[in-house]
């Protein structure tokens, strides 16, 4: 069965947009590629490893690698502190991609990640270096990438792009991120 799906083409699926639902659209993947006995690792770029995130705690149950490689938004921490983390992330995110151990990788919040613009981040999360692996990743890996805001040059080489889009959000009423549905 392993050998059956490595031969297929891996694709490269892209979640992004202002609306809420693109993680939760790479989980509900993860949870259908686990279901056919894929091997799924998930790298979440802004995300830190100092919170408890509800869909880590699921995929753990379902034997599924979760790591957190950020610290959080980046209005919260300094741009040093971002860009550290970024600079230990994204040869971690290659090494796991390049690797071939996985069927299928998730780039949670890559998008975002990329489109900082308050500080330099292109010496330690280069733009052509994330093209160059979804070009050159392992024929059968799967990978995705979400996160809003991707750019125009990640759209163009992926072989699916979905916009999630909001028409009405409760944060408009002022209700915070609610347990279980965000977090």
């Amino acid at each position: 069965m392993v050998q059956e799906r490595r031969k297929q083409q891996g694709l490269t699926l892209v979640y992004t947009g202002d609306g809420k639902g693109k993680t939760t659209a790479a989980i509900g993947l993860t949870v259908r590629a686990v279901g056919q006995g894929f091997n799924v690792k998930i790298l979440q770029f802004i995300k830190s490893p100092r919170r408890s995130y509800g869909e880590q705690i699921a995929l753990e149950k379902l034997g599924v690698e979760t790591e957190q490689l950020g610290i959080g938004f980046t209005w919260t921490k300094t741009p040093e502190e971002h860009r550290e983390a970024l600079r230990k992330a994204w040869p971690k995110a290659k090494e796991t991609v390049m690797s071939g151990e996985y069927d299928l990788v998730v780039l949670d919040e890559l998008n975002n990640a990329l489109a900082i613009g308050k500080f330099p981040i292109d010496d330690v999360l280069p733009l052509e270096e994330v093209k160059d692996l979804i070009k050159n990743k392992p024929e059968h890996v799967h990978l995705v990438i979400t996160g809003r805001n991707a750019k125009q040059e990640i759209k163009d080489i992926a072989d699916l792009v979905s916009v999630v889009d909001v028409e009405k959000h409760y944060y408009d009423r002022g209700i915070p991120a609610v347990k279980g549905i965000e977090l």
